[in-house]
This record gives structure tokens, sequence and C-alpha cells, in this order.
């Protein structure tokens, strides 16, 4: 996994995580689900960062 994009999945995650539970705590239902968005981008792009490194091996 190329180190640049693998911080910006962890990134992504994090930042998603955060905008996500801080919609929740404050009763913004938007703000919630655009941080649930930016999180499962991370995870998708962290999961296409793994399968290609798994066919370079």
């Amino acid at each position: 996994m190329s180190a640049g994009e693998k911080a910006k999945a962890k990134t992504e995650q994090a930042q998603g995580k955060a905008e996500e539970a801080l919609g929740s705590a404050v009763g913004n239902d938007r703000m919630a689900a655009e941080g649930q968005a930016k999180k499962s981008t991370g995870d998708a792009r962290e999961a296409k960062e793994k399968t290609k490194d798994a066919f370079k091996h």
C-alpha cells in the first residue's frame, strides 16, 4: 500500500468518525451522515490499496 494513500485513508476514516460523532452528539443528522460517508470512503480506499498490495506479492 502506498504510504500516501494509506495516510489519506486513515485521515478520511478519522475525520469521518469524528464528524459522525459530533453530528450525532448535537443532533445534526446531515453532519452525521456526511461523517459516515467520509469514513466509508476511507474504508474503501484502504480496502482498494490492500487488494492492490495482495496482487503485487
